[in-house]
């Protein structure tokens, strides 16, 4: 093994398939993408140079600020309660069900395999109002309340989407999370009992800081996945009512696919890729100064 790593033309024959894979999957489309926000225009109709005018339409379109409050939100409150439910399926897993959490772990990461559409469907029968109530609305009635046209307004549809896209993907994070505790060795947990930590107590000073790694990890994952959501609410609400529940990305495809403006959906796509990054370094430069604490 360390004769081929140590040999440099037997590196260059093991990489260079992987590297020309990679720039013409991911290099070469990121590049063109990139080169096409200083053009207007489609491949049918032709592509005219604009220069800076789809950056200076960006900052000005209501539509796209109207997406990026509403991408902010989502990405915000869906991550918020995919890792802390996750965390806290993670502790139940490790702490109360121990080997018999399988079964458990099970049931709770299923819908993570299930179709996008298939879940929305799901929910859109649950939240129905009209022509006949759904569960959610008959079991409203029952208690001596009104139904609700869950999916008919904007502030009503944005709660749908987080409830469904936290429960399809939290199971999924509790795994994540519980294997991150399970690299807590045992012996530190059974000194802290003996110490006279009780729950409370272990989870703040023991479990919780030697859990960060993998909590920042979490968080950077759904932070990513949140903010380039697109299938779940293009299958549930399509965007609707109005533009009300539309996402960066689904504007970004209503632009460029739908409108043929491959110039200013890829600048929304640029706008994109760098709030990903932002937000990755950002999580990143916490995550150092904490554990350097």
């Amino acid at each position: 093994m360390k004769s081929v790593l140590g040999d440099r033309k037997a590196i260059t024959l093991l990489l260079t398939p992987a590297l020309v894979v990679y720039t013409l999957i991911i290099l070469v489309p990121v590049a063109w993408s990139f080169g096409l926000t200083f053009f207007s225009g489609s491949a049918l109709e032709g592509f005219e140079f604009v220069g800076l005018e789809n950056f200076t339409r960006l900052f000005s379109d209501p539509y796209v600020w109207d997406a990026f409050w509403f991408t902010i939100k989502y990405a915000l409150l869906v991550t918020l309660f995919q890792v802390v439910l996750g965390y806290g399926l993670a502790l139940l897993y490790n702490f109360v069900l121990r080997k018999s959490s399988v079964l458990v772990r099970t049931l709770v990461f299923f819908p993570v395999v299930l179709p996008t559409v298939a879940i929305a469907l799901l929910y859109q029968k649950l939240f129905q109002s009209a022509p006949v109530d759904g569960l959610v609305n008959e079991l409203l009635v029952n208690v001596g309340l009104s139904s609700v046209d869950w999916l008919g307004a904007g502030t009503t549809a944005f709660v749908v989407i987080v409830i469904m896209d936290v429960w399809r993907s939290v199971g999924f994070y509790g795994v994540l999370v519980f294997s991150g505790l399970l690299d807590i060795p045992d012996e530190i947990i059974e000194s802290a009992r003996i110490d006279g930590a009780k729950s409370f107590k272990l989870l703040r000073h023991i479990v919780l800081p030697m859990s960060l790694p993998i909590l920042f990890a979490s968080f950077i994952f759904s932070i990513n996945g949140t903010i380039k959501v697109f299938d779940s609410v293009f299958a549930l609400t399509g965007g609707g009512p109005g533009n009300s529940t539309t996402p960066l990305t689904l504007y970004m495809y209503r632009t460029a696919f739908q409108f043929s403006d491959y110039g200013y959906g890829s600048t929304i796509a640029l706008l994109l890729t760098v709030m990903c990054l932002v937000v990755t370094l950002v999580i990143f430069r916490s995550s150092r100064r904490d554990l350097s604490v």
